[in-house]
């Protein structure tokens, strides 16, 4: 497999990934399937994430070359890599790239124009920057975590897609790519993004904090329109055990789908009282106990009542629409999301398997001109 770089929309950009976990290689894999060519810099013993590396999807697209970052000719390696890179994505601790020798410092000094990407939890600087942390202690310190659960009962964690790829990856994404539109101008310079995900989770809810300071939001879970409590933005469950989900905002659809479930016009007239919500819900939920999910979904499929059943991951990529636009693809034996989003001129695809570390070392250093890149690592005697 000698493909290096994809059609997308990135093809010609190059990205050194300093091997992590988490929101880093998720960032260096939207960059990889919009075309990129990243190579990913692994180090000896792998980086401890538990998945076999033929599984783990956010190294598709990529390729690995193995380094020791604490030998002799570990951090001029990297450094030949980053001076041919236009971006580089590191998501140590805070002072440890640079106690490695593969700094913002040294790595701008061979290469200006270089985007410094860094992805950390708390952020370059401030108290807690040195501290160690995961997504949900992230998402809980910016209010964000506060906000998801039942009135009553604990936040809900929404497993790790808020902090660490919403608030982490995505943001690191835009910052790098603005960052490399800067470079690539007239006069423009590289530099370093630092991407915080307690600042972009924070940032996530903007909307909400506008709400909340117009009176239009309470800072409690389970009291307000778009967090669960309100009867026509939930989930119900169907007398099969499966659930629906709704989202009947605004009056006109909502009025479409109190017709299909079969309200009556007192019921649903308490859409307008919200004294009256729990009257509300309670007849909603005894209606979708009557039919099961499939039942549900046929009835509803065709029309603006915005009601979709709630899939499983393993159910997803059989959707009939979900299907029709490609949503998921099988590379490899393995179902996996396509590349999002979509470009009419220059679209990405999954070109490539999940780099196995060190498995490219070879081509990496013939396409890269980098001679330092070894296939087995060598260690100081």
């Amino acid at each position: 497999m000698t493909a290096t770089t994809g059609t997308g929309p990135l093809r010609g950009v190059r990205v050194v990934e300093l091997a992590g976990i988490g929101p880093g290689p998720y960032a260096a894999m939207l960059l990889a399937d919009l075309g990129a060519d990243v190579v990913r810099v692994d180090r000896p013993g792998g980086a401890g994430i538990g998945i076999d590396p033929a599984y783990d999807l956010t190294n598709r697209n990529k390729r690995s070359v193995l380094v020791d970052l604490k030998a002799d000719d570990g951090p001029a390696t990297v450094l030949d890599l980053a001076e041919r890179a236009d971006i580089l994505i590191e998501g140590y601790r805070p002072g440890v790239a640079e106690r490695l020798g593969v700094g913002p410092r040294e790595c701008l000094a061979r290469n200006p124009r270089l985007v410094y990407g860094r992805m950390t939890g708390w952020g370059q600087d401030g108290p807690l920057a040195p501290r160690a942390g995961h997504d949900i202690t992230y998402i809980a310190l910016t209010g964000t975590l506060s906000m998801i659960g039942e009135p009553g009962g604990p936040p809900t964690v929404p497993a790790n897609l808020l902090g660490d790829y919403a608030g982490g990856s995505l943001y690191l994404v835009v910052g790098v790519l603005a960052a490399l539109h800067h470079a690539r101008a007239e006069g423009g310079t590289g530099q370093v993004v630092d991407a915080a995900i307690t600042d972009g989770a924070a940032h996530l809810a903007t909307m909400i904090h506008g709400m909340l300071a117009a009176g239009a939001w309470q800072d409690r879970r389970g009291a307000n329109l778009l967090d669960g409590s309100c009867p026509f933005y939930g989930t119900y469950e169907t007398s099969d055990g499966g659930h629906m989900a709704v989202g009947a905002l605004e009056q006109r659809f909502f009025d479409e789908f109190a017709r299909l479930l079969g309200l009556d016009a007192d019921t649903a007239a308490a859409r307008h009282d919200p004294a009256r919500w729990d009257e509300l819900r309670s007849a909603v939920a005894a209606r979708f106990r009557t039919r099961t999910r499939a039942e549900w979904t046929a009835l509803f499929e065709d029309t603006d009542a915005c009601v979709a059943p709630v899939l499983s991951l393993r159910e997803a990529p059989g959707h009939p629409h979900l299907a029709a636009r490609s949503t998921f693809t099988a590379h490899g034996g393995v179902i996996q999301p396509a590349p999002a989003p979509r470009f009419s001129a220059t679209p990405g695809s999954v070109r490539r398997p999940p780099a196995r570390p060190g498995a490219d070392a070879d081509e990496v250093a013939r396409d890269w001109d980098v001679p330092s890149v070894h296939p087995t690592p060598r260690r100081p005697s």
